[in-house]
């Protein structure tokens, strides 16, 4: 079990300032001078406390019902796909990666989830739009919560681990924090029996294997955006000898052909994860979005991995066209276009992050 550092008083003291800060500024309608006069204080600093109190996650901004033809496209991917649960965000801008707009959906449906208390046990995948979710979650208290690493989190470079988003996520939650101390692949199948075989480690699987609920990143295979080749976890060559067998995307470490099956890769000999038949069953809650990640995307939601979705309008409208992304025609669905809508709602009751 892993627990975070603790803060000095003098940090403490800065975070209660903070908070004090965003409450005058967001509660009390003032603006960033009058905050900073209410505390006396530079408004510089008013500005960074301010800034500050929404990095601590003191500050929340979600906004909860649907949305306009964003409605639409949930229920067909819902339909098309045999999803539980869908949330459609719109597209802030047409960036590669949304990781701001994901990021916040995704913060908005894990705080539903934590503050029912429907779950004990949540396993926890990698992902920079995980991480970003993270920055967007406001803090509370669930010390009867175990987070639980799906994979292994010892990268080749130092400078990102997957670790980081499960540690962060249950300081976030005020939870404990259950980490898989191997790398997320073995130089061969034997070390990886090995490995597996060790007591910590054994455990750690066997906790996965009980979580209720399980938050993946779904991955590219070879692109400049892809997050393994980027880290440093899978080598450039590797990648482009998975893209060569048909690659299109990854989950969990599991790389799927355009139909979803598993292509024929070493890398699955040694790969130190859960098995995603291990989370047939449960609830599977998925976010990705952007241009890259849409062959991804459709090769996971035909292996049936995910039970919901969380993506951005853009990649929803490029997975409902049937022979992939094309110029928008008139029957297309959009968010950010006036469509008439029924009031049915996007996933039925009882399905993941339903508010």
């Amino acid at each position: 079990m892993a627990t975070a550092p603790t803060e000095s008083p003098d940090a403490d003291q800065e975070d209660a300032l903070a908070t004090r800060a965003a409450w005058l500024y967001y509660a009390g309608g003032m603006t960033q001078s009058e905050v900073a006069a209410a505390l006396m204080v530079a408004p510089a600093k008013a500005h960074r406390l301010v800034a500050r109190a929404s990095r601590l996650g003191s500050v929340r901004v979600f906004v909860e019902g649907p949305i306009a033809g964003c409605m639409q496209q949930e229920r067909h991917l819902i339909r098309e796909f045999g999803l539980r649960f869908c949330r459609v965000v719109p597209t802030l801008a047409p960036e590669a990666l949304p990781l701001r707009a994901l990021g916040i959906a995704m913060a908005g449906v894990l705080l539903n989830e934590l503050e029912a208390g429907r779950h004990r046990v949540i396993g926890v995948g990698h992902g920079r739009t995980l991480a970003a979710a993270i920055d967007h979650l406001p803090r509370l208290s669930r010390p009867d919560l175990r987070f639980v690493s799906l994979l292994g989190g010892v990268p080749r470079q130092t400078s990102a681990t997957p670790f980081d988003v499960i540690l962060r996520l249950a300081e976030k939650a005020g939870a404990e924090a259950y980490l898989l101390p191997v790398p997320f692949f073995a130089n061969s199948a034997a070390d990886r029996a090995v490995l597996l075989g060790q007591r910590g480690v054994a455990q750690a699987m066997a906790m996965a294997r009980e979580a209720t609920l399980y938050l993946v990143g779904i991955g590219d295979v070879a692109g400049e955006q892809s997050f393994l080749p980027q880290t440093g976890i899978v080598s450039a060559a590797e990648a482009a000898a998975l893209q060569a067998r048909g690659a299109v995307g990854e989950v969990l470490g599991r790389y799927l052909d355009a139909t979803g099956r598993e292509i024929d890769t070493d890398l699955h000999e040694r790969v130190i994860a859960l098995p995603l038949d291990a989370m047939a069953g449960r609830e599977v809650l998925g976010v990705a979005g952007g241009a890259s990640k849409v062959a991804a995307l459709r090769a996971v939601l035909a292996r049936q991995v995910l039970s919901g979705l969380i993506t951005d309008e853009l990649t929803a409208r490029q997975l409902l066209e049937p022979t992939g992304p094309r110029q928008q025609t008139k029957g297309s669905y959009s968010c950010t276009r006036k469509r008439k809508t029924s009031r049915a709602p996007s996933s039925p009751a009882g399905s993941v992050g339903v508010t």
